[in-house]
């Protein structure tokens, strides 16, 4: 997401990031009670120990009857049995509520990425994937920790504080009402600088995924950057954005020590509420010495618990900003989905029908294609030539619903492409692309790929109908050779040659190649072009070319130009009509094809139509 994406975003209440996580934990609630039930006995020593020293400082002054042995044996053996409770009370939370945590992430982590593989192409376009990374890893690292700590923290000071107001009010209320109005406005105040803690967090986070980004796009580039030997370039790049990081995290420490700050002068105020007042009650007779103890005790817990919060409150705002996170991702629209009666598309023939087809880019509203009817029989081999921005790429965009159209309708045998399941829809195509992408691993799993469950002798069956099988056998481990990150070991014709592997395993009636040849040297071209001749054998192929040697024997040629398609037929024909085809051919510009017609008498060459010269031309 750029930064005028981040600025344009929706912004979250409290409220309605909680109701939304909810189903989350709602759904380990068995083992969240459980863990709030052990909490509340962690609470039992900070409750019961103010009570013993108050009857220890009682028993001394003689306000009460004087302690024995056997008294005192007692007490220390409830508070030594509560600290085991709490001992094994404790190990339940550490464990089981981190277990919990992770149970949650690991269901948004899921739901996050099924999210992500639905998205269109556009949202890629303008998404960085180094935000999407921050966003399914390190954010809900932090879900994670706030999905327990936040039930826990706040269920133990709530029992602590209406426990405490409940104990204190016996002993004197007056001095109960005077330290718990402190309360409210250091509530108000909190919420304040929360708002400004949460701010200060979402900054952060974002600027993190731009770090992310930033340093993926130079590492998976730096081929590019010394070969430009621009490394100290990238470098700055990476010093600029680091250093906005460092004044961001700058920010968020000024929030968190002034919301720290405020707490301790506000703890300062109670105690000395409990000191003032406290010690004036005790001289004038309206509270003995060991209810005293006992209220600096329960104060001393009351304002520990609150710092456990204050602390927490990084936590928790890391926590709410994960979700705050993972939210924008899902409610990113799924702009390409079944329909609700969605059926399964049936290919007997292959034929594909572009009737009144319009679209634009939802993005930025280029309109590419303008009332396109086209018709390309089963079987049938056609090629798709141009100048750039003719829409050739946006055609072979659209049969697999890669993008929607906007107008008009695209059939196959028949079939509304969009009233059929995506599913069965791109499972009868396949995709060659110029740009071969092959995933970290063996050459096995990329071939298998394009099948799912697919058999040792189907792989290697795949493979030697691509023409790769020699080069395979020929590495250091045969089909298990580890072939790097994108394919980085290999040539780019081994490359292209796995991906049409993958491609002949998938066994599909439709078969898109797009430039697949064009990044290639000679020897590779000639190789590829026969594993694909092989492979379009009996296919309904649509081929995107920008070296016209390579789809001279198409059935039929489309050449694609600001009119949509301006000319049509085999080879052969369209060479003479002298026309775009003929001006693409022969590499002339149109000032040359222009000369090129004057010279021989015939009318003046107009770009994007077709010119016939005189019958003895």
């Amino acid at each position: 997401m750029s930064t005028d994406a981040q600025k344009g975003a929706r912004t979250y209440s409290s409220g309605e990031l909680l109701r939304r996580f909810y189903p989350y934990i709602r759904k380990y609630r068995t083992l969240l009670f459980l863990d709030l039930f052990f909490a509340s006995l962690t609470t039992l020593c900070d409750i019961v120990l103010p009570m013993i020293m108050r009857r220890l400082t009682n028993s001394a002054m003689g306000a009460e009857e004087m302690l024995t042995v056997q008294a005192l044996l007692r007490m220390a053996l409830l508070y030594i049995a509560l600290r085991l409770v709490d001992a094994g009370a404790n190990f339940y939370m550490q464990s089981q509520g981190h277990i919990m945590g992770v149970y949650i992430e690991t269901d948004m982590r899921t739901d996050a990425f099924d999210h992500l593989l639905r998205l269109s192409d556009t949202y890629y376009a303008n998404t960085k994937i180094g935000q999407i990374m921050g966003r399914i890893t390190n954010d809900l690292f932090d879900v994670t920790e706030f999905s327990h700590h936040c039930p826990e923290e706040f269920f133990i000071a709530g029992v602590k504080l209406v426990v405490s107001f409940i104990i204190l009010c016996g002993a004197s209320p007056l001095l109960t009402v005077l330290v718990f109005a402190c309360m409210p406005v250091m509530l108000i105040v909190s919420t304040k600088l929360n708002h400004w803690l949460r701010e200060a967090q979402k900054a952060q986070r974002f600027q993190i995924g731009e770090l992310n980004a930033a340093i993926e796009d130079s590492l998976l580039g730096q081929r590019v950057v010394k070969a430009f030997t621009g490394e100290k370039m990238e470098a700055e790049k990476f010093d600029e954005g680091n250093q906005d990081f460092k004044r961001i995290k700058k920010r968020w420490y000024y929030a968190m020590a002034t919301f720290g700050t405020s707490t301790r002068l506000f703890d300062g105020l109670m105690y000395s509420v409990v000191i003032i007042a406290g010690g004036l009650f005790l001289i004038y007779g309206k509270i003995s010495a060991g209810d005293l103890v006992a209220y600096i005790l329960y104060v001393s817990t009351l304002i520990a618990t609150i710092r456990r919060i204050v602390e927490f409150a990084e936590q928790f705002q890391r926590g709410m900003t994960g979700i705050e996170r993972f939210i924008e991702i899902m409610d990113a629209p799924v702009d390409i989905q079944d329909a609700p009666n969605a059926s399964v598309l049936e290919v007997t023939e292959g034929r594909i029908d572009f009737e009144d087809v319009s679209f634009e880019y939802p993005d930025d509203h280029n309109k590419v294609l303008r009332h396109l009817d086209l018709h390309i029989k089963a079987g049938e081999n056609v090629a798709l030539v141009g100048p750039s921005g003719g829409g050739k790429t946006t055609i072979c965009n659209l049969i697999p619903r890669f993008y929607d159209v906007t107008g008009g309708t695209i059939r196959i045998d028949g079939q509304d492409i969009r009233q059929v399941t995506l599913e069965s829809l791109r499972r009868s195509i396949g995709v060659v692309q110029q740009d071969v992408y092959l995933f970290s691993g063996t050459v096995r799993d990329n071939i298998a790929y394009g099948k799912a469950g697919a058999t040792e002798e189907e792989i290697i069956q795949a493979a030697k109908l691509a023409g790769a099988d020699d080069f395979i056998r020929q590495l250091p481990n045969g089909y298990d050779s580890y072939i790097g990150e994108r394919g980085v070991k290999l040539s780019g014709g081994q490359k292209q040659r796995l991906s049409i592997a993958r491609v002949f395993l998938k066994d599909p009636k439709i078969l898109l190649l797009d430039e697949a040849t064009s990044a290639l040297d000679n020897e590779s071209e000639v190789l590829v072009g026969r594993s694909l001749e092989e492979l379009a054998h009996g296919r309904t192929t649509l081929t995107i070319a920008h070296r016209l040697t390579t789809i001279r024997n198409a059935d039929r040629i489309l050449v694609l130009g600001k009119n949509c398609i301006e000319e049509e037929g085999n080879h052969e024909e369209l060479l003479a009509k002298k026309g775009l085809y003929y001006r693409l051919w022969n590499g002339l510009t149109e000032e040359e094809m222009q000369k090129e017609h004057a010279a021989s008498s015939g009318p003046a060459y107009q770009p994007g139509q077709e010119v016939l010269l005189p019958a003895n031309g």
